[in-house]
């Protein structure tokens, strides 16, 4: 009998273990850390593959998110599919992803590294830049994937897939906010606002910064809302460390940041802790190493978390559970859109709706989307902020966009430098005005050796059912090819040759789905070329002259994606464009010219001219591309050689190309292409090959008396070539390039460039 009473205490003590065991509460608190925060993908994908059970989740910063998307039914290899994607990484970069670029919208390139926005009303103080990156893809991502799971969850936190919280910073109250209920959305949109990366956004009138400012790593908020039995905490966060003086970044975190307790709280936890130390906080392009490391920091602790955490997940309950869960989300058609900005009058909501182009009372996301971007592409427009609310007694959702106008004038500075004389600083401004129509004034300058300009243009854009655009610009161009030769400082004198180009033009657009656009337009133009005909001449020679009076019409069909103005490495670019140009060419010799006798003709010609660029699809950091362009025209022979083949069509394929006048590149016909191929060698830095066949239809010749004719058709010995090797690093300013260049018709075939910014002009009038 004395047998039987301990065996029975023993009983019912397992007993009482085993149902503490069913009932067992886990915790998961996810920290903030920037890039590193990924790691914790991996720590929950560990923590499922064994079974252990995931009762609650908090997270700060991209703990917040991470922890926002399993709540609301991701599993962890849906987690690392996305973050993975080219969709995530524009979220991180502030980029618009190519399918949701409104090409129409686009300015034409310029040479511009950096631009600052100004209100006329305010001080220099509040014109300061406030974010490095754009929220617009990020915004829109967080209201589509989080409203469907915050309305089935009827805006509860704790009726989510599995019960969350997140929490941000109020740096006027200072002190951490927790979300419990609300916008989804916008309480992971709060947490990640990390200062001047990312822009704050306003709750309930507080303005709202990254939670990790003042609690990086809440696992006291998940203690006093959930009281689990177990924590299991990723901790990615770097341990506080001295500001460095020549480091912007850690200053500023530095002073803003609060001493974090990362211990679980409770009596029972375990703080894993991946190797993330090594990525950038704003570095996303190695997720799936970040996420190995929080997969391999939580296998080697798993045998102490599954002795003390007894109870176990079956992954089939769990998956019904997702499954149960994510029917319960109201599909995301909206059947109100609100319109609401700080001192926007009718006419810029009228504007703005009409960019929208709802077209029925319901809208799908998928048909929002277009109208969205279309918005973001404006100019005028600053900021968008998306929030969508579920109505129940609709079974749609209402859509509010807080909008929020673009300062009134934009400055732009820029230009480029180099081992060669063809240096050239830029300053563009432009001012905005919101309404209907839109208007734009923008006005630029390029000022160097090789090349000056001046540009004056504007822009009307009406929010038509079919959009279009009315853009009258006036231009001057200088290129002065004999100042910034290379040979200028030498004995030996090159040709010499100004270009001078005027022209006012009139271009009326209009949209081609989102990527593409079709530009028709008329100008005036008046170009003088002053030249010589023999490199033999002295200071006291006049130089030969050939005004050409210009009236000019075109059509152009265009299509573009590519991920770069200058130096791309992905997307496509695709131009057809149909010119008519008729002129009066009028030609005064100077005291070198075989011929005294002026010449005046009246010429006219059509040119059809068709530019094909495009990147292949990726093969890991490998990029292989394709180049072609066709050039036909009917244009005339001028008066004389030089005349004629400056007035040609030229194949200028790379930057270095663009500055140098190369009479073997320029033809009435022809027909050029070429293969490129970038390797990727670290972010940011690629190393490029590039070769290019140019081959005229009938190459221009110059006879001996200085007139021009035809050479034989498609002859192989007027095929040139053109290639280079360039080492470029993508700086936030602009391509920081080394390059070594051939071309193949050149006395001197080899060239060596280094440049800092673009090499990007204004438009000629007859390109």
């Amino acid at each position: 009998m004395m047998i039987r009473i301990p065996l029975l205490i023993l009983f019912i003590c397992l007993g009482l273990c085993r149902a503490s065991a069913q009932h067992e509460k886990v915790g998961v608190v996810l920290s903030g850390g920037g890039a590193s925060g990924l790691a914790h993908i991996g720590v929950l994908k560990a923590l499922e593959e064994n079974n252990i059970p995931i009762d609650y989740i908090c997270g700060t910063s991209m703990g917040a998110l991470v922890g926002c998307l399993y709540a609301q039914g991701y599993t962890p290899t849906e987690i690392e599919t996305l973050v993975k994607s080219e969709e995530f990484r524009s979220w991180a970069y502030g980029t618009i992803e190519p399918q949701n670029v409104y090409y129409f919208k686009k300015k034409e390139d310029n040479a511009s590294w950096i631009s600052f926005k100004l209100s006329l009303d305010t001080s220099l103080v509040t014109n300061l830049p406030t974010n490095i990156i754009s929220p617009i893809q990020m915004d829109f991502a967080l209201m589509e994937r989080t409203a469907p799971a915050a309305a089935a969850a009827g805006y509860n936190f704790d009726s989510l897939f599995i019960p969350y919280r997140c929490v941000a910073s109020d740096i006027e109250a200072k002190q951490s906010i927790t979300f419990r209920n609300g916008d989804l959305g916008e309480a992971v949109r709060a947490s990640m606002s990390y200062p001047f990366y990312l822009k704050p956004i306003s709750v309930n009138g507080k303005l709202l910064f990254d939670g990790g400012l003042y609690n990086n790593f809440p696992s006291n908020i998940m203690y006093q809302d959930f009281y689990p039995d177990f924590i299991v905490g990723s901790n990615v966060a770097s341990a506080s460390t001295k500001p460095d003086e020549d480091n912007l970044v850690s200053q500023i975190r530095t002073m803003l940041t609060s001493k974090t307790d990362f211990n679980p709280q409770c009596e029972n936890g375990i703080i894993v802790q991946p190797n993330a130390d090594w990525v950038g906080l704003f570095d996303f392009d190695d997720a799936q190493r970040v996420i190995d490391s929080g997969y391999v920091a939580t296998i080697r602790r798993i045998d102490e978390i599954k002795i003390a955490v007894q109870r176990r997940s079956d992954p089939n309950v769990l998956a019904a559970k997702r499954a149960a869960f994510k029917a319960k989300m109201p599909k995301l058609v909206f059947d109100n859109i609100e319109i609401e900005g700080q001192n926007l009058n009718k006419n810029q909501v009228s504007y703005v709706r009409k960019l929208l182009r709802r077209n029925s009372r319901f809208v799908s996301i998928e048909n929002l989307k277009p109208g969205y971007y279309r918005l973001a592409a404006d100019d005028k427009i600053k900021q968008i902020f998306p929030k969508a609310r579920y109505n129940p007694s609709t079974g749609y959702y209402d859509l509010k966009l807080v909008i929020k106008k673009e300062k009134d004038i934009t400055t732009q500075f820029g230009g480029n430098f180099s081992n060669r004389p063809i240096n050239f600083g830029f300053v563009g401004v432009q001012y905005n005005y919101l309404g209907n129509p839109s208007i734009s004034l923008n006005g630029n300058a390029y000022f160097g050796k090789l090349y000056s300009s001046v540009q004056v243009r504007s822009r009307f854009d009406f929010p038509f059912r079919y959009p279009i655009f009315i853009e009258p610009i006036v231009t001057y161009n200088r290129w002065d090819y004999f100042r910034s030769s290379p040979a200028f400082f030498e004995d030996t004198k090159p040709a010499f040759l100004i270009q001078l180009d005027r022209f006012g033009e009139l271009d009326i657009g209009f949209p081609v789905r989102n990527k593409g656009r079709l530009v028709a337009g008329t100008a005036v133009s008046f170009i003088r070329n002053l030249y010589y005909q023999t490199d033999v001449f002295t200071s006291a020679d006049t130089v030969d002259r050939t005004d050409f009076s210009v009236f000019t019409s075109h059509i152009l069909y265009e299509r573009n994606t590519l991920n770069r103005k200058q130096y791309a490495t992905q997307g496509t670019y695709f131009a057809l464009r149909v010119r008519y140009i008729q002129g009066e060419e009028f030609y005064l010799p100077g005291t070198t010219a075989p011929s005294l006798d002026p010449f005046r003709a009246i010429h006219d010609w059509v040119q059809y001219k068709v530019t094909y660029d495009t990147w292949l699809k990726e093969r890991g950091r490998w990029r292989i591309g394709l180049l072609g362009e066709m050039v036909w025209s009917t244009q005339p022979l001028f008066s004389n050689y030089t005349a004629t083949i400056l007035s040609a069509p030229a194949f200028q394929p790379t930057p270095e190309s663009r500055t140098y006048f190369i009479p073997e590149f320029r033809a009435h016909q022809y027909a050029a292409g070429g293969i490129k191929t970038a390797f990727l060698l670290w972010k940011n830095i690629d190393l490029r090959f590039e070769g290019y066949a140019f081959q005229p239809v009938a190459a221009i010749r110059r006879r001996p008396d200085y007139t021009a004719e035809y050479g034989a058709a498609f002859s192989i010995t007027d095929l040139a070539i053109l290639g280079n090797s360039t080492l470029v690093w993508h700086s936030p300013l602009g391509p920081v390039s080394l390059s070594l260049n051939y071309y193949s018709k050149k006395r001197e075939p080899f060239s060596f460039l280094f440049h800092f910014g673009y090499i990007i002009f204004n438009r000629k009038s007859t390109d």
